[in-house]
């Protein structure tokens, strides 16, 4: 039982977690002149319109309770329309950095309590969630950082790129994302097949500079 409820209490603040990097896209491009998010009812906390059933709910779910190491999901993208921002030359790239920025920032104000709870009289089991909250937004973070179609990182690194080769990125991008959840699924093998351990020690070493602790 007391591991169901861990495994509830995890995915939960995976799942909330990824809620908001998907809100804080919507509010940026919002900000930024694109409604588009806003008028499709997407700049709202509540699960409903946000969760992908494989992405945010059975994926998660499987990958902890068959403890396979690594915890990830995603909920559905929140939608804009780049040609309604008002900067053209880094409106994308700034409402792509919003998502991994939000995270940054739940990592950072629960890290803080995981400094200072125990002075402040914070209950072991929200200490012990706290640190979970911590480890999982900068994972979100770093992840979606990474520069590889359709993650933030590509939209933030093609903001940097010169002319010509910001086009030949976008349409690499663009061949990608027609093959969709096959793509993004052959990325995740390769990914945690390949590169999740050394990941995972950047991971920790960022969490340990947060707390003060190790993971």
């Amino acid at each position: 039982m007391e591991t169901l409820i861990n495994a509830l209490r995890i995915i939960g603040a995976l799942i909330l977690s990824i809620i908001i990097h998907e809100v804080a896209h919507g509010y940026m491009a919002n900000w930024l002149g694109d409604p588009t998010a806003r008028l499709a009812g997407r700049l709202t906390m509540n699960p409903v319109s946000h969760i992908d059933p494989l992405g945010s709910v059975i994926l998660p779910g499987l990958l902890y309770m068959t403890g396979a190491g690594i915890l990830f999901g995603w909920a559905k993208p929140v939608p804009y329309n780049p040609y309604n921002l008002r900067n053209q030359r880094w409106g994308e790239a700034l409402v792509a950095a919003a998502g991994p920025g939000v995270n940054i920032i739940i990592a950072f104000v629960f890290a803080m309590i995981l400094r200072f709870g125990v002075d402040m009289g914070a209950s072991s089991a929200f200490m012990t969630i706290s640190s979970y909250i911590v480890y999982i937004n900068i994972l979100l973070a770093f992840f979606n950082l990474i520069p590889v179609p359709p993650l933030d990182g590509s939209k933030i690194l093609a903001g940097f790129l010169p002319a010509h080769l910001e086009m030949r990125y976008r349409r690499f991008g663009a061949r990608i994302e027609q093959y969709g959840l096959m793509a993004n699924f052959l990325f995740i093998f390769l990914f945690v097949y390949l590169l999740w351990a050394p990941f995972q020690v950047l991971i920790q070493a960022f969490f340990l500079l947060l707390t003060g602790q190790p993971f």
